[in-house]
């Protein structure tokens, strides 16, 4: 699956979604464009997020849609992006984006980033005359680390970069100038013929993944690094722990030793890509019998009924998305790409608990 120069393409993309939300419309696909000067491309000056829209006997339900854009917000306001959109418009948009889409399962990716004025444009490293513009398309995408991966787990190696120390780049925040690190770990991981790369932080504690958090079973207990290890508060991470306490499985946020992995009976990463992953072996030593433990196998199987609406979850995590009501109010959402004279009324942000 992974190839040795790390160019095969490695997640499935059968479909695209050939609309966008853009700034409150919806715009075809092709035209979702930047200007090549554009603050972005030069300085990193984006954050986004990613969220998973499940297949569920009620149609499409979005996993925790709220949480996922509360994240995006913060991580903007830690970036000092200043701008007019609000909560509940952009899940309106991601709402809408799926219903126009017509997928049943899909991957939602909202970007907020510092554009172009082409009128009066900046070109320096100073972020502020730069307008912000934001984005949200959505595709098919298939298992992030190869189908297999669910049930067989994947080999990792502990990577020679460190993640981000916390006063040089926010950690919490899902930038896209982070993930240039992100991108050093995994391409190193790749070359060298692993699916994935653990990053220790610049303590030499494990940090995470590349794009996933990560979990370790020691005995009958989930250990997973604390946010002072510098990761992303992974919305998914929540879940696992949630999901623990549910289940009645001691969980426990401390920091984690690299030769405690070698060591550990099981473990998985975590991340709305990856979704849970097991781990069979880090640095070619197997972890436990080398394959899904059954720890591992209980909170994952508790995970996918919960995204299936199979399983009550422990909040209000799917978004049904055929059941989303409209209301009177106008938020400045826009409808589809034909309502170019009659405004359309705002979806409401509306949660269902999963079933």
């Amino acid at each position: 699956m992974f190839s040795k120069d790390g160019k095969t393409k490695d997640v499935a993309t059968p479909r695209i979604c050939d609309v966008v939300w853009h700034n409150g419309e919806f715009i075809k696909w092709g035209d979702a464009r930047v200007h090549v000067m554009s603050h972005v491309l030069h300085y990193g000056s984006s954050v986004f997020e990613g969220i998973r829209c499940y297949s569920t006997k009620k149609g499409p339900a979005i996993f925790r849609l709220r949480e996922h854009i509360q994240r995006l917000l913060n991580s903007a306001k830690i970036y000092r992006m200043e701008h007019p959109w609000t909560l509940d418009q952009l899940c309106d948009g991601a709402v809408e984006l799926v219903k126009q889409s017509e997928m049943d399962q899909c991957y939602i990716r909202p970007i907020l980033f510092r554009s172009l004025d082409e009128a009066k444009p900046a070109f320096g490293v100073n972020p502020f005359p730069n307008p912000l513009a934001c984005y949200i398309g959505a595709w098919d995408w298939g298992k992030y680390l190869g189908d297999e991966a669910i049930e067989r787990g994947v080999d990792v190696c502990v990577s020679t970069w460190n993640r981000l120390t916390p006063n040089s780049m926010p950690a919490m925040a899902k930038s896209g100038a982070n993930y240039m690190n992100s991108q050093l770990i995994k391409m190193e991981a790749l070359l060298n013929g692993f699916a994935e790369g653990i990053a220790l932080d610049d303590r030499g504690y494990v940090s995470e993944g590349s794009g996933e958090n990560i979990f370790m079973v020691a005995g009958d207990t989930v250990l997973t690094p604390p946010l002072s290890s510098s990761i992303l508060p992974g919305i998914t991470r929540d879940s696992v722990i949630q999901i623990c306490d549910e289940l009645g499985i001691p969980v426990k946020e401390r920091t984690i030793q690299r030769a405690a992995l070698y060591v550990a009976d099981e473990i998985f990463f975590s991340g709305t890509a990856a979704e849970i992953t097991p781990i069979r072996s880090v640095d070619r030593i197997t972890v436990g019998s080398g394959g899904r433990g059954p720890i591992t196998e209980k909170i994952q199987k508790a995970f996918f009924e919960i995204t299936k609406g199979e399983r009550k979850a422990p909040g209000n995590w799917l978004t049904y998305v055929n059941e989303a009501k409209q209301s009177s109010s106008n938020n400045g959402f826009a409808g589809s790409i034909d309502s170019s004279t009659t405004e359309q009324p705002e979806l409401s942000y509306q949660t269902a608990p999963s079933e």
